[in-house]
């Protein structure tokens, strides 16, 4: 069971961190032709700023998981070169335990959050005015992934940073 939940975990991971690049590049077209638009045309774009976030927390958060799969996180490699093997392995297991804590609890906050803007009908203050849902949805799923992840992790034992598989 864990196999299949991995490959299909995996698909996900490698389907949103290509959606998280195409949103990132949607993001810089869309900047780099307000700035054109604005300059050669003298029209004014209310709507680029904020579709651009969206993007830009889509793919910040939906790519998150991805990055998790491949260890590709950011970490500090001094404590993982002093510390003996055993010891090692302790520590990059608390810290998987201490990230699945924080990622589960902002996970729920955000589930909070998409449900309020959902329910409430709230959008931003723009004369544009999209709904808050969007970036919070993006964000809610983009967390739950990355505690799938992490969960998935722990219990498989896969290798920490600085262990080769």
């Amino acid at each position: 069971m864990l196999g299949t939940l991995s490959r299909g975990l995996e698909w996900i991971n490698r389907l949103f961190a290509g959606v998280s690049m195409l949103a990132m590049l949607t993001a810089g077209g869309i900047l780099t032709s307000s700035v054109a638009t604005r300059y050669f045309f003298k029209l004014p774009t209310d709507w680029q700023d904020e579709a651009s976030i969206f993007l830009l927390v889509g793919a910040t958060f939906l790519s998150g998981a991805y990055v998790q799969a491949q260890r590709g996180h950011i970490g500090i490699g001094l404590l993982a070169g002093l510390l003996p093997a055993r010891w090692n392995r302790i520590r990059a297991r608390l810290c998987d335990c201490l990230s699945l804590l924080f990622c589960g609890f902002f996970t729920w906050k955000s589930w909070a959050l998409w449900l309020e803007a959902w329910q409430d009908g709230r959008t931003t203050d723009s004369t544009w005015a999209p709904s808050l849902w969007i970036p919070y949805g993006l964000m809610a799923v983009g967390m739950t992934v990355l505690s799938v992840q992490l969960a998935l992790q722990l219990v498989s034992n896969s290798p920490h940073e600085g262990e080769h598989p």
